[in-house]
């Protein structure tokens, strides 16, 4: 084949041991695996390449084998700097056995390194992390013993502390698009984002490294609308033709027109959610919606926020984002997450975190697993498993208002008789902690920033005070006592306020719900 086409074995020949490599993807959306399994097949055939550094911005595996999970063999990575573990459990099981140096970085973070990697800028520099693990003072992003140099460096400009990470060249860049020129041109037309593509092949280049680039198909060199074109092909060395079983536009669907924005999608068509914990935890942090509010929602709970902001005829009156790059629409649940219906427009996920960094973001809806009197919170290490930050630091640290979301146990399971909470069977594993083991939130730096916080699950709702976590609203049904203070490691403030909840929340009916009354 003509100009810069090869097949993906000899695409990944050119690997050379120790290369640090890059790789573009987010869960399963723009993932390379076709060029992943190709250089996990040479490893599992020849040993070759070895003692690999493995950097990526976002989560990207589906949680058993496909993405990351590829390059998880002791031998092929010596050292993993990721934003996000929980999709590649593989690399979190040798991570806690000391087989792999381990750092997890916040995941806008990484996606600007690539910029700054491309520009030969020594270092990154952000707040984003003071206070949480990825502060030197708490750790440095470091997660087992084996790793021992450290990356983040505390620097002070104008009397103002910032966290510096450490760049380094870039050797691989995996990546994937969906047309190539036999020029090496890549579009992405077929994707359902666009990612940190360019910033990594920028990276890799102008490091004097490779770009190699999985596509669907080709076309004839200057076919290509230069509008569509996203990776020039200056930046390519390696074009390969994927098989189309390693070609999904995410680990879930094979293609779907919505999530390239081909066709509007019919939001009646989208079914409402069912009546239980999650949407009565949704439909409580609906009510903190304002009209024309820009708003990121993380994955897991806060994704109801969007199925209730559209069952209740709110969606045109705010805008909802997601970190990959997404501004408007509605984002898409796992496994999807990351892809979107009807936006307004998509952007690079570097761009989209100077927006957030910047505080753009008016509200953020946000998972917690464990949370504390002086309201931090942890999402990405519990005991054995690491999950990683992803983008939550970047995120919890610089909105507005951010608004925490979770059941007040896990394994729980309730009722609403007569528009009652009922605790059918308390779950078994206590959230709210006296310490956190993680810290992935710093109530103490919010505090500072005198950011407006608020914890919201199926049974109550707490805000972050001076003096730490004050209770605000019990569901009705609810008994302080035996419901609430029984089941955490701490007592809380309780307001002198103390109210109910909105007892629309518990009836399976629409709410009737308008921004203009959203806040009790």
């Amino acid at each position: 084949m003509p100009g810069k086409v090869v097949s993906a074995e000899d695409a990944v020949a050119r690997i050379r041991d120790g290369s640090t490599v890059a790789t573009g993807g987010f869960v399963g959306i723009g993932f390379p695996e076709d060029l992943a399994v190709a250089v996990e097949q040479r490893f599992q055939r020849t040993g070759e390449p070895r003692n690999l550094t493995l950097m990526y911005a976002a989560g990207q595996g589906d949680g058993r084998d496909k993405g990351a999970n590829h390059f998880s063999h002791e031998g092929l990575v010596k050292r993993v700097v990721g934003g996000h573990w929980g999709l590649v459990p593989k690399f979190g099981e040798m991570a806690m056995q000391n087989q792999v140096e381990a750092y997890n970085l916040p995941q806008g973070v990484i996606s600007h390194m690539f910029r700054d990697i491309a520009a030969k800028r020594p270092r990154t520099i952000s707040k984003v992390g003071l206070q949480t693990f990825v502060d030197p003072l708490n750790g440095g992003g470091r997660m087992n013993s084996r790793t021992t140099e450290e990356i983040v460096e505390r620097i002070q400009f104008d009397g103002e502390t910032y966290l510096a990470y450490k760049t380094w060249p870039l050797h691989v860049a995996l990546l994937r698009g969906t047309t190539a020129d036999l020029d090496g041109n890549i579009t992405m037309e077929k994707e359902a984002l666009f990612l940190e593509s360019l910033a990594i092949a920028l990276a890799a280049h102008n490091s004097q490294g490779l770009v190699l680039v999985q596509v669907e198909r080709l076309a004839a060199t200057g076919s290509l609308h230069p509008r569509q074109v996203k990776i020039p092909g200056i930046l390519v060395d390696c074009v390969v033709v994927s098989r189309p079983e390693n070609h999904w536009q995410t680990f879930a669907q094979v293609y779907n027109p919505g999530y390239a924005h081909e066709i509007v999608v019919p939001t009646a068509t989208l079914q409402p959610m069912v009546m239980d914990e999650r949407k009565i935890i949704a439909r409580r942090a609906a009510m903190e919606l304002t009209p024309k509010c820009v708003v990121n929602l993380g994955v897991g709970v806060p994704e109801g926020v969007a199925h209730i902001a559209n069952e209740e005829g709110l969606l045109e009156s705010l805008t909802l984002t997601a970190e990959p790059g997404v501004i408007g629409g509605i984002p898409a649940s796992q496994p999807n997450f990351g892809a979107a219906i009807n936006v307004a427009a998509l952007i690079d996920q570097p761009s989209q975190f100077d927006f957030y960094d910047g505080g753009g973001l008016d509200l953020a809806f946000l998972a917690f697993a464990q949370t504390d009197q002086e309201g931090n919170v942890n999402v990405s290490k519990f005991g054995r498993k690491v999950a990683g930050a992803g983008g939550f630091i970047n995120i919890s640290q610089n909105a507005q208002k951010v608004v925490f979301m979770g059941t007040f146990t896990n394994g729980l399971k309730i009722g609403v008789p007569g528009g009652r909470l009922q605790i059918c069977r308390e779950g078994d594993c206590r959230k709210f902690l006296s310490h956190v083991e993680h810290m992935t939130f710093s109530g103490d730096y919010a505090k500072i920033r005198k950011q407006e916080v608020l914890y919201i699950t199926e049974r109550c709702v707490f805000t972050l005070t001076q003096h730490g976590l004050e209770l605000t609203e019990i569901a009705p049904g609810i008994d302080v006592e035996r419901d609430i203070l029984a089941q955490m490691d701490f007592r809380p403030l309780i307001s002198e306020k103390l109210r109910l909840m909105d007892e629309r929340i518990f009836r399976d009916s629409l709410m009737g719900l308008s921004l203009k009354t959203a806040r009790l």
